[in-house]
């Protein structure tokens, strides 16, 4: 049987994992990702990589159940294995606070991450300003190591990689047999999607060593992530924002609410400042068409629009790109387009 070609439009977490998940799952393809941008340069290498869904208004809850079940038990594979050092890949406990009392007290991940319990009196006495929390353990995926580690699997896995920026995907349907589109915000551009917009991020390196537990507030903004080389604050969440240098009354902002939550940072050193744009959607879309090119038919997998939840769901994602993509190979059979 003659090998599908098939390309991956996009080099972030979501396009490297789909890109993975092909070459590994499915032998009978060739597969090469196409992107401009690889790793340190891509919105997840900023990225303070903590597993905490989102719950998404128009996806079934056990689609996005499935999709983050599948991406924390892949990322807990590689924290339990040899591998953790260099992929980046951790367990991180810490806390989930509110101001007030949520309506959804037990979100639906509660039973997919560990040790999901309800804080104390006594713990909340630690966060005076908030009513309610939630303690759990979850993972934490750096991708400033892991976007290298997921690069070298794909290799290893006979994938190819062009540097090069993709504007027409009718041109490039002419040299394969199936597109895996991953390019986040570009499709905007290149499918004409107005409803993926960018939200700004914007965060502080601290140094930090003794801050082991992340805290995160119910604002959806604030938050403490301890890492692996300096710990994250944030941050900011600004619709339709497409500044990508970092500002500083934004800074300011983002160090003193999180000096309200944890004082300590009050004495810590800011390594740095990082500012992305997250390619978000009301719901992500994981779906295919078919591009009509020269008598064939090209499946197209689009594959974008995850927001916050880049890495959060970028395995999951990726599973579904793999059955969408073999039931459209099984439709129309790879060897009837020689």
């Amino acid at each position: 049987m003659k090998r599908v070609k098939v390309v991956v439009v996009g080099a972030g977490v979501v396009g490297l994992s789909a890109a993975v998940c092909v070459a590994e799952t499915l032998p009978y393809c060739s597969v090469t990702v196409i992107a401009e941008k690889f790793s340190p340069d891509t919105t997840g290498d900023g990225a303070a990589g903590i597993l905490l869904p989102k719950e998404f208004p128009d996806i079934p809850l056990e689609r996005q159940r499935r999709w983050f079940k599948e991406s924390f038990d892949h990322l807990l594979a590689i924290a339990d294995s040899p591998q953790a050092s260099n992929a980046g890949v951790y367990l991180n406990s810490g806390y989930h606070i509110f101001k007030e009392i949520p309506s959804n007290k037990k979100p639906f991940f509660s039973d997919l991450v560990f040790g999901f319990r309800y804080m104390t009196d006594h713990e909340m006495k630690r966060f005076p300003n908030h009513k309610f929390g939630q303690a759990f353990t979850t993972l934490k995926c750096e991708c400033l190591s892991y976007l290298p580690w997921l690069e070298k699997r794909f290799q290893v896995s006979g994938g190819q990689i062009i540097h090069d920026k993709v504007t027409d995907l009718q041109k490039l349907a002419l040299n394969y047999d199936a597109i895996i589109n991953c390019s986040g915000l570009g499709s905007r551009f290149l499918v004409k999607d107005e409803e993926v917009y960018p939200v700004r991020g914007q965060m502080l390196k601290i140094s930090a060593p003794w801050l082991k537990n992340f805290i995160r507030d119910g604002d959806g903004k604030t938050y403490i992530y301890p890492g692996i080389r300096y710990v994250n604050v944030g941050g900011t969440r600004q619709a339709d924002d497409w500044r990508m240098e970092a500002d500083k009354e934004d800074s300011d902002g983002i160090l003193e609410r999180c000096c309200q939550l944890e004082p300590s940072l009050r004495s810590a050193q800011v390594m740095g400042e990082w500012a992305g744009l997250r390619p978000t959607r009301a719901n992500p879309r994981v779906e295919r068409e078919f591009l009509h090119v020269q008598g064939r038919q090209v499946p197209l997998v689009h594959n974008y629009g995850h927001g916050s939840c880049g890495i959060t769901l970028s395995w999951g994602t990726a599973l579904d790109v793999v059955n969408l993509l073999r039931q459209s190979l099984f439709e129309k059979p790879p060897h009837a387009r020689l």
